[in-house]
């Protein structure tokens, strides 16, 4: 990132879903900003002792999103920037309607709230490249403009595009507030849980027939960065986040010493769930395209209109995760290199 000076500092910043690890992470950042005179955390759900720890001088209000307290909590601490980091995939409970309600719902009420607070001049929502989707008829990159060739119907992408919608609609409704939306890739690290981490810690890894997915990954520190650099800086538009580079899914699987099981697109994920046998979450149905096709995001704009810079790179988030995270080979990297050089033997002594 840049080590320029931070234009423009929030005096008073509201984060929701302070309880998750990108939003609690984020407000115990924030709080150790001189520069920020105040920051609310809020989440209906209260923090682990570890992150309330960590948020310091920040104030938590444990309130619901989708309820008018929301309104009243911004007016009266003056808030002048939100970041909307409470829409979630919610993991272990899957998408249930209660969940799609939280997202949905409770995005469009934090986007009235705001638009009813005069205070409030910047929106930052922590949005995902899920919607995108994933087809076989997807460019070989997405920018920012590109049109879903087949958008999410269901699940979280779905919620995603609708919450954008809201945002978007608050723009134009109070043009005196600058909206930030930012499209993370599927975040990796040793920290985060998320489905990707759970099913890429998978000793025997479902893979759909046929395919190789392309991969893009974004470190969970950049993760956290990059919402940090954007409630620090006011760039209005839309923005994906990604780190460089491109990996297969088959190169993933090897790299984390675990081995790969071909298996129809119908039944990945059935088969995913009777492994993981319940203990971890399971790959959703909108997640198959992904893991078949893959996606990939054009971040120019990140770094020449947002100024983002992610210290790590696609090969490298996927690296730190094996190494620091809760996955363990079943085949060790030792072994990968002696197979690769008898490969390499065997395909030279047949020239």
């Amino acid at each position: 990132m840049s080590e320029q000076s931070a234009p423009n500092t929030p005096r008073s910043v509201l984060v929701t879903g302070a309880s998750t690890f990108l939003g609690g992470y984020l407000v115990a950042r924030l709080a150790e900003n001189p520069a920020i005179e105040r920051v609310i955390a809020v989440d209906s759900r209260i923090p682990s002792k570890t992150l309330m720890r960590r948020m310091g001088r920040a104030e938590f209000l444990r309130l619901d999103i989708r309820r008018p307290a929301l309104a009243k909590a911004l007016a009266s601490y003056e808030v002048d920037t939100v970041v909307h980091a409470a829409p979630s995939l919610m993991d272990a409970a899957g998408h249930s309607a209660a969940i799609k309600e939280l997202n949905v719902v409770g995005s469009m009420q934090v986007c009235a709230a705001c638009q009813r607070t005069p205070s409030v001049k910047r929106l930052i929502l922590r949005s995902t490249a899920m919607i995108y989707g994933a087809s076989s008829a997807d460019p070989a990159y997405f920018a920012e403009g590109t049109r879903a060739r087949r958008e999410p119907k269901r699940g979280y992408g779905r919620d995603m595009l609708d919450v954008e919608g809201y945002a978007r609609g608050l723009a134009r409704r109070r043009q005196d507030i600058d909206v930030t939306i930012l499209r993370p890739q599927a975040i990796l690290g040793p920290r985060i849980a998320t489905r990707m981490s759970a099913y890429l810690s998978m000793g025997l890894v479902p893979v759909v027939f046929g395919h190789q997915a392309r991969l893009q990954f974004l470190h969970e520190e950049d993760a956290l960065g990059a919402l940090e650099w954007a409630t620090l800086r006011p760039r209005p538009g839309t923005f994906n986040l990604a780190g460089d580079g491109v990996v297969t899914l088959a190169q993933a699987v090897h790299r984390a010493g675990h081995v790969q099981l071909p298996v129809p697109s119908r039944l990945l994920a059935p088969v995913v769930g009777v492994l993981q046998e319940g203990r971890v979450p399971s790959i959703r149905t909108e997640q198959e395209g992904f893991l078949a096709f893959g996606r990939v995001l054009d971040t120019t704009r990140m770094r020449t209109e947002l100024g983002f810079e992610p210290r790590y790179t696609t090969l490298e988030t996927l690296d730190d995760f094996i190494e620091r995270g809760r996955t363990s080979p079943v085949i060790g990297a030792a072994t990968w290199r002696s197979l690769e050089r008898r490969a390499v033997s065997a395909a030279t002594a047949v020239q």
